[in-house]
């Protein structure tokens, strides 16, 4: 579980990315999951933008995301939100 602080920091990392993961009309597929879930062992931070097309919430569609990739929601802001799932090897050093 993320503490304030660590949310804080990764806010912070998360600014500059670019979305990875784009959530259209098809909603959340297994496809959708398993890139998901290839793209945070790759980059252990990334950002999801919730297209128009969903029909979803996109607090939902975080939540249900974090739950399938068994990552954490960082940050929902507007139509896009932060990942994050600490990695084998991690680069990212989260604050105490």
């Amino acid at each position: 579980m993320l503490n304030g602080k660590q949310k804080r920091f990764l806010r912070g990392l998360g600014h500059g990315l670019n979305p990875t993961i784009l959530v259209g009309k098809g909603e959340l597929s297994d496809s959708l999951v398993q890139e998901t879930i290839g793209a945070l062992e790759n980059h252990e931070l990334i950002k999801v933008k919730v297209l128009e097309s969903c029909l979803m919430d996109r607090h939902e569609v975080a939540d249900a995301l974090a739950e399938a990739s068994a990552s954490e929601v960082a940050q929902v802001l507007g139509r896009t939100f932060l990942l994050y799932r600490k990695a084998k090897e991690p680069k990212i050093q989260l604050p105490g």
